[in-house]
């Protein structure tokens, strides 16, 4: 995590009666970070998927409810704190067009296409093959805070 983005999660918590989480992860989502950071912003993206076998591979604890992450711009330049609300694992086949527009898509064909063409790429960078009926951890989130409400 940059110097910037610790100072933003510290400030977060500074007056906070709660004790903040003693791990947080910064990050960018998909592959366009700026414009997914944007839609997280105004409140259009409240969703996220991942491949579940990714962190089978990776070894990595799955998300979970009550989680805090901070959402990356293309600068790596924090742009919100955000705290996931529900996790579920499902089939990308059985994903719903609601969750699918949550994401921030504007449409479920968009959704579909958009991360058909990023899971063959990332399934194909760890020589698997991408299935319609592969397994996502689907989370909801909101956002908690926003960066540039600070300045």
């Amino acid at each position: 995590m940059n110097e910037m983005t610790l100072a933003y999660w510290n400030e977060y918590w500074k007056d906070s009666e709660e004790h903040p989480p003693t791990e947080v992860e910064a990050f960018q989502f998909g592959d366009d970070a700026d414009t997914l950071a944007e839609l997280v912003v105004s409140g259009k993206k409240t969703a996220t998927c991942s491949a579940h076998i990714l962190y089978e591979i990776e070894k990595e604890l799955l998300p979970y409810v009550g989680q805090y992450a901070i959402v990356l711009d293309a600068a790596e330049r924090p742009v919100a704190i955000i705290q996931t609300t529900d996790v579920t694992i499902q089939p990308m086949n059985e994903v719903s067009e609601e969750f699918a527009l949550a994401e921030g898509e504007v449409t479920y064909a968009d959704w579909w296409d958009i991360h058909e063409r990023f899971f063959i790429e990332l399934l194909g960078s760890y020589q698997l093959s991408f299935s319609p009926s592969m397994k996502l951890v689907c989370e909801r989130f909101i956002v908690v805070d926003r960066f540039n409400e600070k300045e």
